[in-house]
């Protein structure tokens, strides 16, 4: 049995219309959500708050990675650019997957997105200050001097 022209247009049409009312094209508000995966966070609460708390850390780690300091002293130089080069590929894998998230496209997202980022710079970029200002409080000889 084959289908006419028209019925399988038809069908191709409702099929379409389904899809292009799942997907948003602005910045909107609100749980009803599809993030990286079909049917995730299907559209639950507690699910769309996991899908928030993920990207969270997601953009989190993508700072953090960052600044890791991959390499020691001494090493072999292939075995350090292997290694920096596996966290700069697991790096931009997690970029890959925080740009995703936010193509939904859904206002929680990105906020999340940004908060992540936004915090693991602080984090990391407190974490330098300290150090550096350690460094400079201290003198050649170990000893802090009086100021």
């Amino acid at each position: 049995m084959q289908m006419s022209p028209e019925s399988m247009s038809n069908g191709s049409m409702n099929a379409n219309n389904r899809m292009m009312a799942m997907m948003h094209m602005s910045l909107y508000w609100g749980k009803d959500a599809i993030i990286l995966f079909s049917g995730w966070p299907n559209q639950k609460l507690g699910m769309y708050m996991l899908a928030l708390f993920f990207v969270f850390l997601l953009a989190l780690a993508i700072e953090v990675l960052s600044i890791l300091p991959a390499v020691k002293p001494g090493t072999n130089p292939m075995v350090a650019a292997l290694t920096q080069a596996i966290i700069y590929a697991f790096r931009m894998g997690l970029a890959y997957l925080v740009m995703l998230s936010v193509m939904s496209f859904n206002l929680g997202i990105f906020i999340a997105a940004v908060a992540g980022h936004a915090i693991g710079f602080f984090l990391i970029k407190s974490r330098a200050l300290a150090v550096a200002k350690r460094d400079d409080i201290m003198s050649p000889t170990g000893i802090i001097p009086k100021v």
